[in-house]
């Protein structure tokens, strides 16, 4: 019960600490101007894991200005049954949240598996799952056949050095002659950490690239890789978000902050007020 009020009064602290950015927003918009350039900006709720219920994390969420989740399971349990399906839909409603996508989740060429998991993207009105597929001809013909038959993308996730889509090269394999909607969610510190160039990444999977994971990671004097609040690391923003305007991105781009998970709020405003600066440049 402790836990639960220190959240409820951490989130009435946050209320006060963001208000300005949030009135500065609300006048930005008024003039008719979109601060992220029309780009669909929202959070991967993971950001937010700290607040254990989807209601606190959502209030959170459009304190910061935002209208669009990519839920992680822990905030959005998967189930297809429908009086869950309406529960979740009405706790986003009430913020004017919406569940864009979804992840990270597991394929392989477990048809059932795969379909209830597609079966709750739908009902959920979900538009692209981020995802870790077996790399295998099983797993892609079946995707292949799924994505068609209920029109949610597969984004493949990068999940840094020696996983199995570690390089850009390493989705562009699995990707190819595959179905339009089977693609990438391209997450900008795990390949700064894989020493690759996440604008390259955009540039390269182009039309295929169904999500945006964007935090910042610094490479140090000894070659260690360290998250940072965006803007002090080694990512190029306005280079990102040039790329994706340049490709006409119509998907979610989630801002997903893993440090600090107590205390999240300070460092996620920071890092959405550099990509607002970063967006400016480009108006």
């Amino acid at each position: 019960m402790a836990v639960s009020l220190n959240r409820r009064d951490f989130l009435l602290a946050s209320a006060a600490g963001i208000a300005a950015a949030s009135i500065s927003r609300a006048a930005t918009a008024a003039d008719g101007n979109d601060p992220y350039l029309g780009l669909k900006m929202g959070i991967q709720s993971y950001s937010l894991r700290g607040f254990k219920k989807a209601e606190e994390a959502l209030e959170l969420t459009k304190k910061l200005g935002l209208k669009y989740w990519e839920s992680f399971p822990g905030h959005i349990p998967m189930s297809t049954v429908p009086k869950h399906i309406e529960a979740q839909k009405g706790l986003l409603a009430k913020e004017g949240i919406t569940c864009f996508s979804y992840g990270v989740v597991g394929f392989d060429g477990n048809e059932n598996a795969a379909r209830e998991i597609f079966e709750f993207a739908k009902a959920m009105g979900i538009k692209s799952l981020s995802a870790d597929p077996k790399p295998d001809a099983a797993t892609f013909d079946l995707l292949d056949k799924l994505v068609a038959e209920y029109d949610v993308a597969i984004a493949i996730h990068n999940h840094g050095p020696k996983h199995r889509y570690d390089k850009i090269s390493d989705v562009e394999k699995v990707v190819k002659d595959r179905h339009p909607k089977i693609g990438a969610c391209v997450d900008t510190g795990h390949y700064l950490r894989s020493n690759e160039n996440p604008v390259e990444a955009v540039q390269r999977l182009n039309k295929r690239v169904f999500g945006v994971h964007l935090k910042d990671v610094k490479t140090l004097p000894n070659g260690e890789k360290q998250f940072k609040i965006a803007g002090e690391g080694d990512l190029d923003v306005t280079g990102l978000l040039k790329a994706l305007k340049a490709m006409k991105y119509e998907y979610c781009v989630a801002i997903e902050y893993e440090e600090n998970e107590s205390n999240p709020m300070p460092d996620i405003e920071a890092c959405l007020k550099h990509v607002r600066e970063c967006a400016l440049k480009l108006v």
